[in-house]
């Protein structure tokens, strides 16, 4: 009779576990811009396509995932895109720029095929704790990439590890997830509920669509500004710590959004409020930043964090609530964080392109801005009461 307590203690601890390792290969890159930058003779738009790469690897990968976790077993899947993480962390360190992309491109397939299924593992294994775990989740992957934006700078001066040093020392919570998700490997093969009703064709719904364009627009912007707000700060004086610690601060206050959002939403018969709701604390954020004033800036930035965190949660819980299915869920996630990253993909190279053409930073928040209305119009579409 306790087994099942003991199993789902494992498995939640499995889950966080993995969930701290989603985000910190690319949020430690943001900070250290600009020491890849001088080190390796980079462009902007080179340096931007760093952020860049992993998510088309996301876009390209999750299209495999659903099949992946299919024939291993969702537990074993998630198992081996923990060991092709790690593996591209330490690779991406070791030489050039050559090996900087080819390891780059390895984390974003380990990240993408762990973030795709542990969405349906979530819902087959913990349904109870849908809320919960959905919220665990993004508030644990928001917490560790402001760790690792706050520490990336530090880590690379303050403790003389470079910036090569400072990127693999985030591999060593990777070793602790992989040991401790053991107990889900060992576990008999879990794949996706086949007894249900067969999975719809998620390409061909409407609100499908509307979901998927809905992350898209929250991971542009998330993505972008990771990328390139420390480089942003450094240009109107901020030093590259200050730069880092800020941008952790934003991310850190994103723990509030990404924390309260599931449980909120999923009490509430439709989710269109809330998201316009947090689509107008990023208008108010984002504008404030066209004005050098410190203490604005801070004000701006804190509107913003718990705006992405609570954007995150948004869309992992769309994924869950507008389908009914197991094996619909696992294909409408797969299709979320293909198509969403594709359009995501774009926001950091694009900018960085831009601004070695025109050096203007304002361009980086009227690109927020344009992606803010999108964001609202998708996730007020995607947010009524109906089920793919």
């Amino acid at each position: 009779m306790n087994k099942t307590p003991n199993h789902q203690g494992f498995l939640i601890t499995g889950i966080i576990l993995i969930a701290v390792n989603l985000r910190t290969s690319i949020a430690s890159v943001g900070p250290l811009i600009p020491f890849i930058r001088a080190d390796l003779g980079l462009s902007n738009g080179l340096a931007g396509f760093l952020t860049t790469l992993p998510l088309l690897t996301f876009a390209t990968f999750s299209l495999f995932a659903p099949a992946i976790g299919k024939r291993l077993g969702m537990g074993r899947a998630i198992f081996l895109a923990m060991i092709l993480l790690a593996f591209g962390m330490i690779l991406r360190v070791l030489g050039g720029i050559e090996l900087l992309l080819i390891g780059t491109g390895i984390t974003g397939i380990g990240i993408v095929i762990a973030n795709v299924l542990l969405i349906p593992l979530i819902k087959v294994r913990l349904p109870q704790k849908l809320g919960l775990m959905t919220a665990l989740m993004a508030t644990i992957m928001s917490l560790f990439a402001a760790i690792a934006a706050g520490l990336s700078v530090p880590l690379a001066v303050d403790l003389d590890l470079g910036w090569r040093g400072s990127l693999a020392s985030w591999s060593v919570f990777i070793l602790i997830a992989l040991v401790l998700w053991i107990p889900q490997i060992r576990r008999p093969k879990a794949g996706l509920d086949a007894s249900q009703s067969p999975a719809k064709n998620v390409w061909k719904s409407k609100l499908a669509w509307h979901v998927t364009l809905f992350m898209g627009c929250q991971s542009v912007m998330y993505f972008t500004l990771t990328a390139w707000l420390p480089d942003m700060l450094i240009s109107r004086g901020w030093s590259p710590v200050e730069a880092g610690a800020v941008s952790a601060v934003m991310q850190l206050l994103g723990l509030i959004g990404s924390y309260f959002a599931p449980a909120i939403l999923i009490r509430q018969k439709q989710q269109s409020t809330f998201t316009l709701i947090v689509g107008i604390m990023y208008l108010f954020g984002f504008t404030g930043l066209f004005f050098h004033l410190e203490w604005l800036t801070y004000l701006s930035l804190s509107i913003i964090g718990i705006g992405m965190g609570a954007s995150l949660s948004i869309g992992y819980t769309l994924i869950s609530l507008r389908t009914s299915e197991d094996t619909t869920t696992a294909k409408l996630s797969a299709m979320v964080q293909s198509s969403g990253y594709y359009l995501a993909a774009l926001g950091p190279m694009l900018f960085g392109v831009s601004l070695d053409l025109f050096n203007n930073w304002n361009f980086l928040i009227f690109f927020m801005l344009f992606f803010t209305v999108q964001f609202i119009y998708f996730g007020m579409a995607a947010g009524r009461d109906l089920k793919i």
